[in-house]
């Protein structure tokens, strides 16, 4: 069977092992094919072939539901699930998406985007159908390092409770997340690795025990005793932590062998009760540069398939948000003990790699657990520390109680670093970092602020860190401007201060963040047309510089924000807020991200479907002159 031809994963029943390797081997022709070419994610799929085929063998997918944990494991889903003919579209706008989504197929039954939910909403996909008297298996497929998020140890907390409720979780244990998985866990999961399965013998004692002599059926209790012992002798051999959680624990067994996952999935479907299946695989499997380098080729942009090299950029680039802040932070950390940089299982995205390999005593990775690095960082605070918690805005939602509860409440000194704010690109709904500045502008005690490029990214890191309460800094995905960067001596912003970087009589333009130079750009194509405006810088939405915004927005009598955040609540908002309490009734048109998803594209052709690229921007404004300019006439 060739992979074209499968458009329903039913389709693999009654294929053999020769057959679904093949097909195996298809998948990863056109996995690495694609992402060459576009890019993607590319490990964790590569590593996960085996498994999805095997365990979709044992399924009837009309009717049984799979839940992935998380969502880019499941490349080779796609594949075997009506999508093969439009995978070359991975990723890109009004293609297929690069995680999980309902709306996308049938077959996606959660959408997954972050980490660590499979094992809930699996379980609640299970207690339904039982609920409902309705007879179906639920599977939940939870890569390793979302085994390290609170969540995931909560779901399996529940559903151990829970002996009659039928689930299967099958653990993808490749060492990795997008890095080496730290923590406990992860260790125990590598001491069971590493040591030879015993599960057959429990399996089998009993069968053994009946054809000794004179003992046949009579020593049931005993055997079981026994069986019970030799578990605990065996540990950490089998996952008896797993089993006093309440789970039936199978494993470890090779995620690359076709006929021992099928015959384990076969087994694991007739166990009552919540069974974990513990697979062990490589990430990158079948692609020889990947499998060496694993946290490289977590995910790729266009590549040389030959070679693994990323095809070359036209020209050089400024260097990017992420590295400016690991770099800048490092060396600020050098002089400083009390900085302690805190990631949750993203150094290399976040930066932090580079404090990592330079000061590893002031490095803190928690694992897939960003409510954790939260509130470790308020207890960092409160000994005299400065923790820099550095997390992407998508996932710090995560921790908003946390925030409120543990650090804003207690007015503690914690940095929050929010990489990836505003629009991502390909990653799509799940990760776009449209809602920070709501969801942490209503808090007490919080500042909020966004440097308009790399430089003053610097000086904001350096305001941050000597902040005696609770800080947030939001910086976008990608590369700087080219402003000049300084090697040291860089000085701390004054609290809730602006800039003015344009004067004109006509508008007000308020940017924030990465919006300022767009701003800049709408400014140079309005005059123009002879409409003449002042940019200001706003540096903090919270507390806004209402000593230079009010004054001019007064003057002026016609103000416009600019930023790269929702409208609701957002910066646009504050300034609305501020205009209202201070009863200054001018014309205020926000420009942002308006209430919808915005789906994967480029970040360009994003910000063009939104109206946000500075043309778009600077012709809505003009609108709104002529339509003023007309209504004053009549």
């Amino acid at each position: 069977m060739h992979l074209s031809e499968l458009t329903h994963p039913n389709q693999l029943h009654g294929l053999s092992i020769y057959q679904l390797q093949q097909v195996a081997r298809q998948i990863r022709e056109k996995h690495l094919q694609t992402v060459a070419a576009i890019g993607g994610h590319l490990g964790p799929g590569l590593g996960v072939v085996e498994l999805t085929l095997a365990l979709y063998q044992t399924l009837d997918l009309d009717r049984d539901k799979v839940t992935w944990d998380v969502g880019h494991q499941a490349y080779p889903h796609k594949l075997i699930t009506g999508r093969y003919a439009r995978f070359h579209t991975l990723r890109q706008k009004d293609g297929i998406a690069g995680y999980l989504k309902r709306c996308e197929s049938k077959f996606d039954h959660f959408g997954a985007g972050h980490a660590s939910t499979s094992i809930s909403s699996a379980l609640g996909m299970a207690l339904a159908r039982d609920m409902k008297g309705e007879n179906y298996k639920v599977v939940a497929v939870i890569g390793d390092g979302a085994l390290t998020g609170g969540m995931a140890l909560e779901a399996i907390n529940h559903a151990g409770h829970l002996p009659k409720t039928n689930l299967l979780v099958v653990l993808n244990d490749n060492e990795m997340s997008i890095s080496p998985n730290v923590g406990a866990i992860p260790r125990y999961l590598n001491k069971m690795r590493l040591s030879p399965p015993v599960q057959f013998i429990s399996e089998n004692l009993e069968e053994q025990f009946k054809h000794l002599p004179f003992v046949g059926e009579s020593l049931a209790p005993e055997i079981e005793r026994v069986k019970e012992g030799m578990k605990r002798l065996a540990v950490p051999k089998v996952g008896a932590v797993f089993e006093e959680l309440g789970f039936t624990y199978v494993g470890p067994i090779d995620g690359h062998n076709l006929q021992e996952l099928l015959t384990t999935f076969q087994q694991a479907h007739k166990h009552p009760g919540p069974v974990l299946v513990h697979v062990v695989t490589t990430k990158g499997k079948g692609y020889e540069i990947a499998e060496k380098d694993q946290v490289g080729y977590h995910a790729q942009s266009p590549f040389n398939l030959v070679t693994g090299k990323a095809a070359p950029s036209s020209k050089p680039k400024p260097p990017g948000y992420s590295k400016v802040f690991g770099d800048t932070l490092t060396k600020i950390a050098e002089n400083d003990r009390r900085v302690i940089g805190i990631t949750a299982a993203m150094a290399t995205g976040t930066g932090l790699d580079i404090l990592q390999k330079k000061l590893p005593d002031q490095y803190i990775d928690v694992g897939i657990a960003e409510q954790h690095a939260v509130t470790l960082a308020a207890g960092l605070a409160c000994e005299g520390m400065r923790p820099v918690a550095t997390i992407y805005s998508t996932f710090l939602q995560r921790a908003f109680d946390q925030i409120v509860h543990d650090v804003c409440i207690q007015n503690l000194p914690v940095f929050f670093c929010l990489d990836r704010a505003g629009i991502v690109g390909a990653d799509g709904p799940t990760h776009q970092g449209m809602y920070d500045i709501a969801y942490l502008r209503c808090i007490p005690n919080m500042v909020l602020m966004a440097p308009k490029d790399e430089a003053e990214l610097q000086r904001m890191i350096v305001t941050g860190i000597e902040h005696t309460g609770p800080i947030a800094m939001r910086y976008p995905r990608g590369n700087g401007y080219g402003a000049p960067l300084m090697e040291e001596g860089w000085e701390t912003l004054p609290i809730g201060k602006g800039e003015i970087l344009r004067n004109g009589d006509d508008v007000l333009l308020v940017g924030y963040g990465s919006m300022v130079y767009p701003s800049m750009q709408v400014a140079e194509i309005l005059s123009e047309h002879g409409i003449q405006a002042t940019v200001i810088n706003a540096r903090f939405a919270k507390p806004l510089d209402t000593e230079l915004i009010l004054p001019l927005a007064q003057k002026i009598g016609r103000v416009v924000t600019l930023e790269e955040g929702c409208l609701m609540g957002g910066f646009g908002s504050a300034i609305a807020e501020s205009l209202l309490d201070a009863e200054i009734a001018v014309p205020l048109t926000r420009i942002g991200i308006p209430d919808i998803l915005v789906d994967h594209a480029t970040p360009d052709e994003s910000k063009a479907a939104l109206g946000l690229t500075p043309p778009q921007m600077a012709e809505r404004i003009l609108k709104l002159f002529s339509k003023q300019l007309s209504t004053v006439n009549v």
